[in-house]
Formats: structure tokens, C-alpha cells, sequence
């Protein structure tokens, strides 16, 4: 999918034919495993299906860590920005997040408007934060 990473492991989901696609990369330049900071980004693409233009308003972020703390992330627009994608068009970006555990997964939405004024939300889907540091544990 054009503006995506070839090869990397793409979440999407749909919503009333606006759909987001992301991919999550760990950055270990930027990580800490010895004093449990881990940190990935994420780059999303927003693609507009519908025949109307709708513009980006708010994030909801929940963000789950490997021991099951939560943290909820609220505010407006992406990156600083409200974009507005036209029929057919797309709006990439790419943002990050850091953990104190080596995995965690994040979920969410954004408040849209379309160009008749009405609000309505979009999913964005649940995917996984995995670091080369986690490792799954049976018993």
C-alpha cells in the first residue's frame, strides 16, 4: 500500500468506507531496555472510499501495556494537524509512543466531520507493539 513499508505487518479496518491501515516498528535507537523504556512509532494512512470529503478532528488513543496498565490519550487532530481528505484521497503520518514494558498493543478513533457538518467516528484498529526484547513465556 502506497506510503507503507513493503514487507511490515499491516493492521487495517474500515469504517463506513473510511479506512485506516497502520504499521508499528520498533525504534531501538531510541529504547532503553536496562531502565525499561521502550519506545516504537507508528504510521498511519487515513483513505477516504466515500464521496464526500471529511476532515480529521480528534484522537482517542488506548494504549495497553504488557503488564495491563492502560493509559487513554485524547486531543486534537494528528501531529498537529486536522487534515482533510477528499473523495479517493489519503492522509499519512506517522507518530510514537513508549512503554516501560517490552510489548504492548494500541487501539482508537477519530472523531471525523464530513461536508455536511455531521460528526461520526472511525476505527482505528488494535496493533501490537512488539520489541526483539519480549519474550512470551508458557507454563
Amino acid at each position: 500500500m502506497e506510503d507503507l513499508i513493503d514487507g511490515a505487518m499491516t493492521f487495517e479496518a474500515d469504517t463506513d468506507g473510511v479506512r485506516v491501515a497502520v504499521q508499528s516498528y520498533f525504534l531501538d535507537d531510541q529504547s532503553d531496555p536496562d531502565n525499561a523504556q521502550f519506545v516504537w512509532a507508528y504510521r498511519i494512512k487515513i483513505i477516504n472510499d466515500t464521496d464526500m470529503t471529511v476532515q480529521l478532528l480528534n484522537r482517542h488513543w488506548i494504549i495497553t501495556d504488557a503488564s495491563g496498565v492502560v493509559k487513554e490519550v485524547k486531543g486534537e487532530g494528528v501531529i498537529g494537524e486536522q487534515p482533510i481528505i477528499g473523495p479517493g484521497q489519503w492522509f499519512v503520518y506517522t507518530s510514537g509512543t513508549p512503554l516501560s514494558t517490552s510489548s504492548g498493543f494500541m487501539r482508537g478513533s477519530y472523531e471525523m466531520q464530513d461536508e455536511d457538518g455531521e460528526h461520526f467516528f472511525i476505527e482505528i484498529p488494535t496493533f501490537s507493539l512488539d520489541s526483539p526484547y519480549y519474550s512470551m513465556k508458557v507454563n
